[in-house]
């Protein structure tokens, strides 16, 4: 049977958490259909048992996947990681503590429908409230300058809970270069370049205690990124060929033969165009060969307003 939806879990230092967090997750996948879905965990470099106890916890699965990348490079570069070999249509994103139910996921799934991605927001009259007026104060003044230099509407831009169609996340895990915790504005400001179509949908949460994101801690840098990213040149490696020419078993082989994952196919007018991640030009030169195409680089606005498979 296909794999409908994948989920994926970034994880760092996360192992005393995971088994609670997981168990949180194990009662919607019957819901879901447990042989249509997977669960990805993307250990970051963590130093404690993370990546041993997700195998473990995943094993009754029938279709699970544990990442264990060798450094810490962030969860931005965590989730990019494992929309790469996500399998699912549709993606959904969470949170090792599942701060964000489980169960909310159906209403995530429903909010993406005929949309490009769909966002939790925990937002109650435009205001995130946490647990302390002066952290809700902090949050709103934090995300009145997200919504500055990323020019989004999303009330809250930060939640952990987010939902997309596969090539979409390909795309932000091909174009973004933020891979700290400011990935998700800059993922919105994407979508903004893109011309995709955003969903919001309620969400109710936990304030759960051992989170290794922290207002106070890492605001500062995470504002850097984001004040950073409308002065960021997006392009990446394409192949132009004329539509209808691509051979997709054997662009699949020089993907493999190259090590290139996460592949989009975007649809214009007469061209289709074959995005890869920027290192693939190996890969981009065996791809124009045998689908007759042209190699170059592109810009992420040149895709604005595209159809996108992921291949």
């Amino acid at each position: 049977m296909a794999i409908r939806l994948s989920i994926i879990i970034p994880a760092h230092n996360e192992g005393s958490r995971l088994e609670q967090g997981l168990s949180r997750l194990e009662p919607i996948l019957d819901i879901l259909g447990r042989d249509e879905v997977e669960v990805i965990v993307v250990d970051d470099g963590s130093s404690d048992d993370t990546g041993l106890r997700a195998s473990k916890l995943l094993t009754p699965l029938p279709h699970s996947l544990v990442i264990k990348m060798e450094q810490n490079a962030g969860k931005g570069a965590a989730l990019k990681l494992g929309a790469s070999v996500a399998l699912g249509r549709e993606v959904i994103i969470t949170d090792a503590d599942t701060a964000i139910n489980p169960s909310q996921i159906p209403a995530l799934l429903a909010a993406l429908n005929g949309h490009d991605m769909a966002v939790g927001s925990r937002a109650i009259d435009g205001v995130i409230r946490y647990d302390s007026a002066l952290r809700t104060v902090a949050g709103s003044q934090f995300n009145r300058l997200v919504r500055h230099w990323t020019k989004t509407t999303i009330r809250d831009t930060q939640c952990g809970f987010k939902a997309f169609r596969l090539p979409i996340i390909r795309l932000f895990a091909i174009f973004g270069q933020v891979e700290g915790f400011a990935f998700d504005a800059e993922w919105l400001y994407l979508a903004n370049r893109l011309g995709l179509t955003i969903a919001t949908t309620q969400v109710t949460w936990d304030d759960v205690a051992g989170s290794s994101v922290s207002l106070g801690r890492h605001a500062w840098s995470m504002l850097k990124e984001i004040r950073d990213v409308p002065q960021t040149t997006y392009r990446t490696v394409v192949v132009r060929v004329p539509r209808g020419a691509v051979d997709r078993d054997a662009v699949a082989t020089a993907c493999k033969q190259s090590r290139i994952q996460g592949v989009v196919l975007a649809h214009r007018g007469d061209l289709d165009i074959v995005v890869l991640p920027r290192d693939g030009a190996p890969g981009a030169v065996s791809i124009a060969k045998v689908c007759g195409g042209e190699m170059g680089l592109m810009s992420i606005d040149e895709l604005h307003g595209c159809e996108f498979e992921a291949l």
